[in-house]
């Protein structure tokens, strides 16, 4: 993606922040007394890589380099269970304490104003090489594209999904130590947007196979202001009959700069984590737990497998984080 068009991208969001997040009315007259902010809370963008992060590489490897990841739990091109509700729910988020505020604040009945605000659609750096876009190239009739717009569409919000998309190289896998720098300096060129972080602010989501979680420490070094959070799915390349009865060990978060870096293994568990930090609804996490739930059994997966191992883990943390937060 060139600078022209993240540019272009920038004049996108900011016509859709002002007329979602301004006062639509039904009528020309202007609204009396002073005009509430158009924001309270910047929007977060989730940026996701794809390979290991919304679906599985599968672990696939051509002659001795691997194609996009070392995951071999999952076949290749499944989708993680509740992704996509995942990055929903974070979209989501500052919406809703938008509106919140706004409706706590600003609510005037007689008023024909109202607050209307769309969650940023999410972000993809990937490592896949920009000269075989042509093979590669994440299109609107993909099956990813389409999963996380008809995700969108289940809460009534028409045209959300991938946003902008920027790719690596040929060089990167050539030589894979390279990928973190790329998709850091990628980054760099995404939060052009809006430098300042008064619209749009971000959340990073990688994974553990492919320094991503370079990528991200950088992001949290460099960037605090903007960069609310990275989470990283912790994938192996061990077959799953050698992980322990309890599911792979979860590294414990940790903060850069005073950002949390969260790994998870599920992504019921990135939820509950979110959700304890304050980036995702109490209703959102339960909505993760049940999207995630379905995909398993709709998969017709086998209750004693290594993905209900690690899914019931992780939903035990979803309910003691709900507990605490009811309390």
């Amino acid at each position: 993606m060139t600078c022209y068009s993240l540019l272009s991208s920038l004049a996108i969001l900011c016509c859709s922040v002002e007329s979602a997040a301004a006062f639509s009315s039904t009528s020309s007259a202007a609204p009396t007394g002073s005009t509430p902010p158009l924001l309270t809370y910047p929007l977060t963008q989730v940026v996701s890589d794809i390979d290991d992060t919304l679906k599985s590489s599968g672990g696939v490897q051509v002659a001795g380099v691997t194609l996009g990841g070392i995951d071999v739990q999952y076949e290749r091109g499944d989708f993680y269970p509740g992704v996509f509700q995942f990055m929903w729910e974070m979209s989501l988020h500052p919406v809703t304490i938008n509106q919140r505020h706004y409706d706590d604040n600003f609510y005037d009945k007689a008023s024909a104003f109202s607050l209307q605000l769309s969650p940023p659609k999410v972000a993809v750096l990937t490592a896949r090489a920009e000269e075989f876009k042509a093979a590669l190239e994440i299109k609107e009739g993909s099956k990813l594209a389409k999963a996380l717009r008809r995700t969108g569409e289940m809460s009534e919000v028409k045209d959300w999904g991938i946003g902008p998309v920027l790719y690596g190289s040929v060089s990167e896998w050539i030589i894979q130590d390279r990928k973190g720098l790329r998709k850091f300096n990628n980054f760099e060129r995404l939060i052009e947007q809006d430098p300042t972080g008064q619209i749009l602010q971000y959340v990073y989501v990688g994974d553990t196979g492919e320094l991503d979680q370079e990528a991200g420490e950088t992001m949290l070094r460099e960037y605090p202001e903007v960069v609310k959070a990275v989470f990283l799915h912790v994938v192996s390349m061990d077959p799953p009959s050698s992980y322990p009865p309890s599911g792979i060990p979860i590294p414990s978060p940790k903060l850069i700069n005073g950002r949390p870096l969260v790994f998870f293994r599920t992504y019921v568990g990135a939820a509950a984590r979110a959700t304890q930090l304050g980036l995702m609804e109490d209703d959102g996490l339960m909505r993760v737990v049940e999207e995630a739930e379905r995909s398993l059994k709709d998969g017709g997966v086998p209750k004693g497998s290594s993905k209900w191992i690690d899914l019931e883990r992780d939903i035990e943390m979803a309910y003691r984080t709900l507990e605490v937060d009811l309390s």
